[in-house]
């Protein structure tokens, strides 16, 4: 099976993405449209201060590692 087959998923020691979601609100977020593993970390897409935000999180700790306006 080649890898673009198999979607990228959460390893078993990373942070359920419902408390990473809690933590995205803790950091200024309005919302959270889009929350996905991608490349060994969560990705995902929200509001912070009125403005749609692209963003990454760290997978343990929810951290936010980038984030940027989405375009």
């Amino acid at each position: 099976m080649s890898s673009a087959a198999k979607a990228d998923q959460p390893g078993p020691d990373w942070m359920p993405m419902e408390q990473v979601k809690a933590k995205l609100m803790e950091s200024g977020y309005s919302q959270v449209t889009k929350l996905e593993a991608d490349d060994g970390r969560w990705e995902g897409e929200g509001i912070k201060n009125g403005k749609k935000m692209e963003f990454h999180a760290d997978p343990k700790t929810g951290a936010l590692l980038k984030e940027k306006p989405d375009h």
